[in-house]
């Protein structure tokens, strides 16, 4: 494992910026995911740290060395993609040990099978491995998409939506199956994904990317009760943040243009009457859809309550985020 250092990082495909200026610290044995919608860089990033494309201007450094005249191999790096990239007339035992048979490392049969061998256990598919791929389920081919870079021990692994094929279930499993993987072999993890939940449930650091822009790095916790703007506000949080204008409650700063409100923002049982709308039980909490005035806002409530559509609630805000008329982040009263 390695610590990876994005220096001023910047990339542009004729008229669009893919990346601009990034700068980003991927501490060794991290688990890092990049956030952000489609467009927002995340795979540029990616392809960039494993030498697919030529930055514009920056520098890529790997354990304090500047990769930049580095081939892909050289850089050793692996990357999982979002398709399987399995060959379909190979077992999985192959599949897994066709890595290691390449030129640039020509390991020994002997400790091919080994090496294969262990990848099988920590991904739990060793009865797989005489298996055809095309034999398998998208789980499993997942798992074997995922081992062949893990076979290999690079000094980072580059994961590229690699669970969003798969549905919910599985997706489910697997996040936990690779939070546990990159536990066990305290590796460095760069992640991408459109997926809150997975940056989450997985993450040690999230960097939210933005039109080609890192608009903050942190910790999930960190990310989640102090974003620097609406857009970061809005990357985290299930059910998501509430944003409504300033003026909808008293108290607001001068310069606030929107108030944000997370479930644990909202005191139910005093303040102003909001209406329900409509009551979703989801097994393990229930969600309050609301009306105040003409605004809409969502919240959380105990996963048996009795209140239905129509009855009327008093809330208030607690500590909640505001805004400027940019999205920028400002100050919080306490109101």
């Amino acid at each position: 494992m390695a610590e990876v250092t994005l220096s001023h990082l910047s990339k542009s495909f004729g008229a669009t910026k893919a990346l601009q200026d990034v700068t980003m610290t991927i501490p060794s044995g991290a688990f890092v995911v990049l956030l952000g919608p489609t467009g927002a860089g995340k795979t540029t990033t990616l392809r960039l740290i494993a030498g697919l494309d030529k930055p514009d201007s920056g520098d890529v450094r790997i354990a304090g060395t500047s990769v930049l005249q580095d081939t892909p191999a050289q850089r050793d790096v692996a990357m999982v993609f979002q398709q399987y990239s399995l060959y379909p007339h190979l077992t999985v035992r192959d599949n897994l040990a066709f890595p290691l048979r390449s030129p640039m490392i020509a390991m020994p049969e002997a400790q091919i099978a080994r090496r294969v061998a262990e990848v099988a256990e920590v991904l739990r598919i060793p009865h797989k491995l005489d298996n055809k791929a095309t034999a398998l389920s998208g789980g499993e081919m997942q798992r074997v998409s995922i081992g062949r870079a893990l076979v290999r021990n690079p000094r980072i692994y580059l994961m590229d939506e690699p669970l969003s094929s798969l549905d919910a279930k599985l997706r489910a499993d697997l996040r936990i199956e690779l939070k546990r993987i990159h536990h066990d072999l305290a590796a460095t993890f760069l992640y991408v994904t459109h997926d809150q939940i997975e940056a989450m449930t997985m993450a040690t650091h999230v960097g939210v990317l933005d039109h080609g822009k890192l608009v903050q790095f942190g910790t999930p916790r960190e990310i989640y009760e102090n974003p620097v703007s609406t857009y970061v506000a809005s990357r985290l949080g299930q059910p998501h943040i509430n944003l409504l204008p300033a003026q909808a409650f008293p108290g607001a700063p001068a310069n606030a243009a929107q108030i944000g409100l997370r479930p644990e923002h909202i005191h139910v049982g005093e303040g102003q009457p909001a209406t329900i709308q409509r009551v979703e039980h989801l097994g393990d909490q229930t969600r309050l859809h609301l009306s105040l005035g003409p605004h809409s806002l969502i919240t959380l409530t105990e996963p048996h309550t009795l209140l239905k559509p129509g009855q009327t609630l008093n809330i208030r805000p607690q500590n909640p985020l505001w805004f400027d008329a940019q999205g920028n982040r400002i100050p919080s009263p306490r109101i």
